[in-house]
C-alpha cells in the first residue's frame, strides 16, 4: 500500500511515498534555512510563498524516486496542523487535488503526531504504549501514546518551546539558524558546569509543565553583564562552577585552535563555549526531570523521542543513560528523521487508512491543532 505525505507546515517543503507505512521509497526535504537565516526565524509570507514555488516540483520527484504514479497511490496524506497557517494551506491545497484528482483517500493528519510516527519508521519493534517527549522550534510535550490515535498530554512548553529558546540565544550570540545544531556542537567544547544558569520548576509540584523563557533571559543577562565588564575594563571574573553533570563530575573544557564568528557579542570562544554548554543543560534537565517524572507516573516501559531537538547529542546520551538505568526501552530516529519531513506523515496517514480515518475535501488548516486532551 502506498502513500504520498506532504508536509508543509514551517519552512521545509517536503514529499514522501512510504510503502505498508514503514518502507521510505523516496523522502525529499526542500530546506528554507537560506532564505530566513538572515533574519534569525521563519518568516510566514516568505515560507508560504516559496512553498508555492517548490511544492509541485518535490511531489512529482518524490514519485520519480520511488518510481510510482499518481494513479498507483492509495492515499495522500498531508500536514492538517499545528504550523503556520498559509503554509499548511499549499500542502493541503495540493493534497486535495490529488485526492481528488484521482479519487483516492484523503488523510489529514497532526504533525505532532507524526513526528512520534517517525519512530516506527525505524523501529518496528516498538509498541504502543509508550511516553513520547516532542521538542522542537514550535513544541515541548510529553505524551503518553495508549494507542493509535490515542493519545494524553501530560505536559507542554507554557512559553518558549526548547527548541524556540536555542534557536534565540543562537540569534543572540550571532551563531546563526537554525540554532540547535550550532549550539550542540559548540557545547561539546564547553563546561557544562560552568554557570549556573536557572531551571524553571513551578510552584505546583505535580505539573509536568515546561518554561524555558526565565533560562533565555538568564543567558540574555548574563552575556550583558559579561559586555559591561568587558566595557569598564573590569577583570573578567568566571562563576564557580555550582552544578555537577549527570556523572557527577565537571567535564574538563577542550581549548579548539578554530574561532567561531561571532559579531554581536564579542566574548572569548572559551567563555561562549560554557556559556553554550550551560545554557544546553540547563533545558536538557529541564526536559528529562520531567520525562523521568512521567515514566514514573505511567510506570512506562517504553520511551520514544521525537521533533528536531531529539537530534541533540547531550540530550540522547543523558536520556539513554538515565532510561538504561530505569530498564525502560528508549527510541529515537536518526536526525533526518527528527526535523520536518514527509516520511513520517505518509506513515502516520497508513495507520490512519488502516483504522478508516479520512477525511473529505472540507479538510481545512488548523494552525493551534491540538493532540490528545
Amino acid at each position: 500500500m502506498l502513500i504520498l505525505g506532504i508536509e508543509t507546515s514551517c519552512d521545509e517543503t517536503a514529499a514522501s511515498v512510504v510503502a505498508d507505512g514503514g518502507r521510505i521509497l523516496s523522502n525529499l526535504v526542500a530546506s528554507q534555512i537560506s532564505v530566513h537565516e538572515q533574519y534569525g526565524g521563519v518568516v510566514p509570507e516568505l515560507a508560504s510563498r516559496k512553498h508555492l514555488e517548490w511544492v509541485n516540483p518535490v511531489v512529482d520527484q518524490a514519485l520519480w524516486q520511488a518510481k510510482t504514479t499518481f494513479s498507483s497511490l492509495d492515499g495522500v496524506a498531508v500536514t492538517q496542523g499545528p504550523g503556520l497557517v498559509g503554509s499548511l494551506l499549499v500542502g493541503i491545497s495540493v493534497a486535495k487535488s490529488i485526492a481528488y484528482s484521482y479519487n483516492i483517500p484523503l488523510l489529514g493528519v497532526n504533525h505532532l503526531e507524526g513526528h512520534l510516527y517517525a519512530n516506527f519508521l525505524e523501529h518496528p519493534e516498538m509498541t504502543f504504549p509508550f511516553l513520547g517527549l516532542v521538542v522542537s522550534g514550535g513544541h515541548t510535550e510529553l505524551i503518553h501514546a495508549k494507542a493509535h490515535g490515542v493519545y494524553e498530554v501530560l505536559g507542554r512548553a507554557r512559553d518558549d518551546a526548547v527548541g524556540e529558546a536555542f534557536d534565540k540565544v543562537a540569534k543572540l550570540l550571532g551563531l546563526g539558524y537554525p540554532g540547535g545544531p550550532i549550539i550542540d556542537e559548540l557545547a561539546s567544547r564547553g563546561d557544562p558546569g560552568a554557570i549556573d544558569f536557572p531551571r524553571a520548576w513551578f510552584k505546583d509540584r505535580d505539573t509536568l509543565d515546561f518554561s524555558f523563557s526565565g533560562l533565555k533571559t538568564a543567558v540574555v543577562n548574563y552575556v550583558k553583564r559579561m559586555q559591561n565588564a568587558a566595557a569598564k575594563g573590569e577583570p573578567r571574573r568566571r562563576r564557580e562552577c555550582r552544578m555537577r553533570n549527570s556523572e557527577g563530575r565537571v567535564q574538563k573544557k577542550s581549548n579548539p585552535k578554530s574561532q567561531i564568528p561571532n559579531p554581536k557579542f564579542r566574548i572569548p570562544n572559551s567563555e561562549l563555549y560554557d556559556v553554550l554548554a550551560s545554557f544546553q543543560e540547563a533545558a536538557i534537565d529541564m526536559l528529562i526531570t520531567n520525562a523521568m517524572k512521567a515514566i514514573r507516573l505511567k510506570r512506562a516501559r517504553r520511551m520514544a523521542l521525537a521533533g528536531g531537538v531529539a537530534a541533540n547529542t547531550r540530550l540522547r546520551s543523558r536520556l539513554s543513560r538515565m532510561t538504561s538505568q530505569e530498564g525502560i526501552s528508549l527510541y529515537y530516529p536518526s536526525p533526518k528523521l527528527c526535523t520536518d519531513n514527509a516520511a513520517m506523515i505518509a506513515s502516520l496517514g497508513y495507520y490512519k487508512l488502516m483504522k478508516g480515518i479520512t477525511s473529505d475535501l472540507s479538510l481545512n488548516a488548523v494552525a493551534d491543532l491540538k493532540l490528545g486532551r
